[in-house]
Formats: C-alpha cells, structure tokens, sequence
C-alpha cells in the first residue's frame, strides 16, 4: 500500500491533463471513500508477532527506500515544469501533487526517523524535511512537542474552539522559535556561541538557501515559485495533521504544579486499514507519544486512546471547513465523555 501514492504521484508530475490531479483524487477522495466503508482494525501483535516484526529488515527497507523515492519526485516535479507546457489547472495539479509527496514522504517519513537513534536515519530525516523546507522539525518536535504535548507551552497542541486557519499561524510561529530557544540552550550547555558551525538552526537555513537556489538556476523561476507552493502546502497539511491529532485535548496539573504523564488519553488516533498503511502508522499517534521509540510497525491500538470519527484524509478536509469540523468533532467529544462518565472512567483531558 505505501508504493501506491509514489506510484500515484509519479504519474501526476510527468503526465499531463487531468492525470496531474491523480495523486490528490487518490489521497483526499478515494481513501476517504474506503476508509468510510471498510471498518476500522483494533487488532494489536501478540508478543511473537512484535517481535518479529522489530527483527524484519523488511519494514526498515520500506521506510529507507522512501527517501530517494522522493528526491526522484522531486526531480520529476521540477523536470516536468521546466520542459512541459502546461494549462494552469495542470501546473496547479503538479504543485498540489507534490505538496501530498512533501507532507506523506517528506515530513512523515522524516517524523519517523527522526525518531530514530542511529547516526544514518536522523541524516535521511534531516534530508527528507529539506524538500519541504521544515528542517526545524526535528529539534521542536523532539525536544519540544513530545515534552510539552497538551499543554498550553505546545505549539502543535490545538486547543478547542481554535480555528485550523489561525492554529496554522500560531503553530508555524511559535514552533520555528521554539526551536531557536531549543537550539540556543543546547549551544549554552556546550559552551558554544550562537554563531557557531555547531548550530543547526544554521545549518539548516544553509542548506535549505542552497537548495533554492539551485532550483532557481537550475529550473528557473517558475520551478523555483512551484516549489515554494507546493513545499508551503506540505507544510500546511502537516500542520493540519498536528491541529487534528491533539485538538481540544489537554494534560491537567498535579498537586505539584507539574503536568501528568503523557497519556494515551492525550492524542487522537485512527484505526483504519489504508490510513494506517500509508502514513506509516501514526495515525496510532496515542501509542507514539506513550513511547516514542517505538518503531512504526509495533504501535498499538490502545483501549484507552480517544478514536476520531473517520480516518485522517476525511478529517483533514473536515478541518479546512471550521464550521463543519466544530459541527463533528464536539458532538464527538461529548459523546466519549458521557459514554466514559457512564462507565465510572471519565476522561478529563477532553476540554
């Protein structure tokens, strides 16, 4: 299932008409469709099974082999644009196109081996956040997300009420300075000055100037301008991806005045089939944050964890329409709420 949306996308970013528009028809019409008729899965590893499955180079091999396979999109993209003519409602296809590519390969993937401990995996995952220009990911996401997660302190936390439109600006904002503070306290423990070849926030900006700026000489400035579009887009659905996995959800504070434990009560989750496949299973986002060095292929459905009412691809387009997504998803939080009061577990993270 997970070669399906390269494959999907490739045939956007070289054929021409309405073939542009496959790859976004695929992830925000047909699964949606499927994942409304196809139940949703519960069903967890025995411990052989996880074992197994840890020890398999197999799943290794489909996350690793991700990050070429979206340079060669990226190369697609931009090759496409400079020596084809193209409608604009074509060019508009191949941007939002490779915008889905950005956000499923290049940040997702990246989110996954970015987690990861060997030396190789946080490289490829530096290298698949610069084809969407969010390199500062990896340092607020790691060191600042997972500490902050359902709380006030947390960019990427969505609170309820919070309209996707704005969340998208204040998340954007503040995790870019979160990961300037992140960085700047990392450099003070080690005694190194801001301006230093030890900063990653400059490097980062190095690199991600560097590569602009070949795409402007290389594929001059309308595949630099469709760039920008559909690296912005990736970063946009990502973003909405953070807005509904943490929506209205919040950590309360203990006598000491500190937040409880992350839980799993504190993430959204999806259980079904294809969603999961394709985004390499974080749609079990409750399993991720209870412990995050969990590979993808053994995160769990837990009992505990708050279901949305459908699978990512419908509810991030539920999210683009405030009025609709307030319409769900609050009926939905106080139907877990009453449905948990009922049987004595009522779940006070739910706002």
């Amino acid at each position: 299932m997970i070669f399906t949306g390269p494959l999907f996308g490739a045939i956007s970013l070289w054929c021409t008409g309405w073939w542009t528009w496959l790859l976004p028809a695929y992830a925000y019409l047909l699964i949606p469709f499927l994942e409304l008729i196809i139940p949703a899965s519960t069903k967890n590893f025995d411990s052989g099974e996880e074992q197994n499955a840890l020890k398999s180079q197999f799943y290794d091999f489909i996350l690793y082999a991700q990050v070429p396979i979206q340079y060669g999109l990226l190369l697609l993209f931009l090759l496409g644009i400079t020596i084809q003519d193209l409608q604009f409602f074509e060019l508009s296809g191949r941007v939002v196109s490779f915008g889905v590519a950005c956000v499923v390969l290049g940040i997702n993937v990246a989110h996954e081996l970015g987690h990861r401990t060997s030396k190789l995996a946080r490289v490829l995952s530096k290298a698949l956040l610069l084809t969407s220009l969010y390199m500062h990911f990896i340092i607020e996401h790691n060191k600042g997300h997972h500490k902050h997660v359902g709380t006030p302190q947390d960019p990427a936390t969505a609170r309820k009420g919070e309209i996707l439109y704005l969340f998208w600006i204040r998340s954007i904002t503040n995790s870019y300075l979160s990961a300037l503070k992140i960085e700047q306290k990392r450099l003070k423990s080690l005694n190194h000055k801001w301006l230093s070849k030890q900063n990653q926030i400059l490097h980062f900006l190095v690199l991600q100037t560097t590569l602009v700026t070949s795409v402007y000489f290389f594929f001059n400035l309308q595949g630099l301008l469709c760039f920008l579009g559909a690296a912005t887009l990736g970063i946009l659905f990502f973003e909405t991806v953070n807005y509904l996995e943490h929506y209205g959800l919040t950590r309360q504070k203990t006598a000491n005045g500190n937040y409880e434990r992350v839980r799993p009560i504190h993430s959204w989750n999806s259980n079904h089939a294809i969603g999961r496949a394709i985004l390499f299973e974080v749609t079990r986002h409750s399993d991720h944050h209870y412990l995050s060095s969990r590979k993808y292929q053994v995160l769990r459905s837990l009992e505990e964890a708050p279901q949305l009412p459908t699978g990512y691809p419908l509810m991030i387009l539920c999210a683009l329409i405030p009025p609709l997504w307030f319409f769900i998803m609050h009926r939905h939080m106080d139907k877990i709420k009453k449905e948990r009061q009922n049987l004595g577990n009522p779940i006070t993270s739910i706002s």
